[in-house]
């Protein structure tokens, strides 16, 4: 990432215009989550904003979960809410240079963030991250912006770059997204492709 781009959200964050920020785990993780039964899975929230969605996990015996972010504030503010989170496993960083294996990884708003022409090499770097029988579960919105970022788009868009890497178990609009966001959200599920 550029510096320009660093700056970018660092001053969003220092002005508190972050509008995307619920405040709160979103509801569609949320369900997903509390859902799974294996607490010892390595975890990793890329582009984790204020880690709202680690702090759930965490607080829900799930200690093995790695978050980065291109900026330090809301790793900060992550650490100020929950003081006993390993500070090892609060990266600032880039999340396209990061290094790791992990049984799953959470999408909330880094794919919208970043512009459109890196979505290949995120789906490339989402493969190299995870393990063999690894996911990627999260929320990609199913529309478009007028303001950039977030960037929207649309589920063959999304199928186009992600089926080059992946099996989609799951690519749907949202039962149960938020009210400001109900239509325009997809719940996407993809694994690995077995290798030959």
């Amino acid at each position: 990432m550029t510096q320009t781009e660093i700056t970018f959200w660092k001053e969003k964050y220092e002005n508190n215009q972050i509008g995307w920020d619920l405040g709160e785990i979103s509801t569609p993780l949320k369900t997903y989550i509390d859902h799974l039964t294996d607490k010892s899975i390595s975890i990793l929230i890329p582009g984790c904003g204020n880690g709202y969605e680690a702090e759930y996990l965490y607080l829900n015996g799930f200690k093995n979960v790695t978050v980065i972010d291109l900026i330090s504030n809301p790793l900060k503010n992550l650490k100020t809410r929950l003081s006993d989170f390993p500070s090892n496993q609060l990266v600032q960083g880039d999340f396209f240079e990061h290094q790791g294996n992990y049984d799953l990884i959470i999408e909330q708003t880094l794919f919208c963030a970043i512009n459109p022409s890196l979505r290949l090499k995120y789906a490339e770097k989402i493969a190299q991250l995870l393990t063999s029988k690894g996911k990627l579960i999260g929320l990609l919105f199913n529309r478009e912006f007028e303001t950039n970022p977030p960037f929207g788009g649309s589920k063959s868009e999304y199928i186009n770059y992600f089926s080059q890497y992946f099996n989609i178990v799951k690519m749907d609009a949202c039962y149960n997204s938020i009210e400001p966001r109900k239509g325009s959200e997809l719940f996407i599920q993809i694994s690995q492709k077995k290798s030959n």
